[in-house]
């Protein structure tokens, strides 16, 4: 169970991050949706603080690989 929602949550994670038009806004945006991702898989293993810092990192890296793909830079 655990395993399945963390999968979800990265994935929407990713989805979600390219919300924005400048490299920064979408940076950003993947941070925060990282962030409260990882708040809500984090409190089902009793460390939502780990789990927002962890997310927050994935959605801040989700968002800037989306926008150099976007931009043509990575495929």
């Amino acid at each position: 169970m655990k395993t399945t929602t963390i999968g979800l949550t990265l994935a929407a994670t990713l989805m979600l991050a390219g919300c924005g038009t400048t490299t920064g806004s979408r940076a950003g945006s993947g941070a925060l949706m990282g962030a409260a991702g990882g708040a809500l898989v984090g409190s089902l293993t009793a460390d939502a603080g780990a789990g927002a810092l962890i997310g927050a990192g994935v959605g801040a890296l989700g968002g800037y690989l989306y926008d150099q793909h976007e931009k043509g830079n990575i495929d």
